[in-house]
């Protein structure tokens, strides 16, 4: 049976992620397995050194208070946390998922994703958690390690909900849009849905012939294909293509051709999961 992973923090993302997750849920016929991690690397008033500020007694007794307090601190999270896991079941059970798990961890997401991983078909999360820095536009402190890690399909989840009827492939012709490609064509994810295969660079280079490779394998799998070679700067002609037609999902390779991008997710993956309000489906 196909599984699942949905990643949550009770952000501001929750919504969409449970919405996307319960679509490829009746799609996949999967499970949907809910994980909630509690982060161990918040500050931590007991790591302060008291030493030399204030005398041995009144240290004693402010280091007795701390413990007190962070024994409540970590109740009141570990309850939070339980109240989102919670309201996901419900959401999920309300869109129609009759089979949901949820689970509450003491650990960081981004270390632990890869065991996760492991057992998941698909892994849902959302673009940012509770502590991203909106008004500078930065991507969630998971999810570029999330994305590095994982080995299944990532969806990333935007705060708006689209209908998922027509979605861009932005094709490069790598390894990780090849993944995609066999994806595409082995699993019910995306079938039925309009697709625009969208592939940036010059007329008569290899990517035209590797484009035309990839648009006859989705076509011969029953997909509706708009193959198209556009030249310019990837950001803008995907980011144009997206919007002037009214797609409702982005699928792409996280990495590009280049060794140093496969350290880092590729400049054109993170401009586009940055910059688009539309979900964004990325093969490792």
């Amino acid at each position: 049976m196909a599984r699942i992973l949905t990643c949550t923090d009770g952000s501001v993302y929750a919504h969409s992620v449970y919405h996307y997750s319960a679509w490829a849920a009746k799609r996949l016929d999967a499970e949907v397995h809910v994980l909630h991690m509690l982060d161990p690397l918040h500050d931590d008033p007991l790591n302060a050194d008291f030493s030399g500020s204030i005398g041995l007694g009144a240290r004693t007794a402010l280091m007795k208070e701390l413990v007190e307090l962070e024994a409540t601190r970590a109740k009141i999270a570990q309850k939070r946390g339980q109240a989102i896991l919670d309201d996901a079941e419900e959401r999920l059970r309300e869109a129609g998922v009759d089979r949901v798990s949820t689970m509450q961890r003491h650990e960081r997401l981004s270390d632990s994703i890869a065991e996760y991983d492991k057992d998941a078909d698909l892994i849902v999360l959302g673009k940012r958690g509770n502590h991203a820095d909106f008004s500078k536009g930065h991507l969630g402190s998971n999810l570029e390690r999330v994305i590095r890690s994982c080995k299944h399909p990532v969806l990333v989840a935007s705060t708006a909900v689209w209908p998922m009827e027509r979605f861009v492939f932005a094709y490069d012709s790598g390894p990780s849009a090849n993944k995609a490609v066999d994806y595409l064509v082995s699993q019910p994810l995306l079938k039925g849905l309009d697709c625009h295969l969208l592939c940036v660079g010059k007329g008569g280079s290899k990517h035209e012939r590797s484009l035309h490779e990839a648009e006859l394998k989705l076509t011969e799998a029953g997909y509706n294909v708009e193959a198209d070679l556009r030249a310019g700067d990837p950001d803008e002609v995907i980011a144009e293509a997206i919007n002037r037609e009214g797609s409702d999902l982005l699928v792409m390779g996280a990495f590009g051709h280049s060794r140093i991008r496969q350290l880092i997710v590729g400049s054109t993956t993170t401009a586009m999961i940055r910059g688009t309000k539309r979900p964004v489906l990325l093969f490792r």
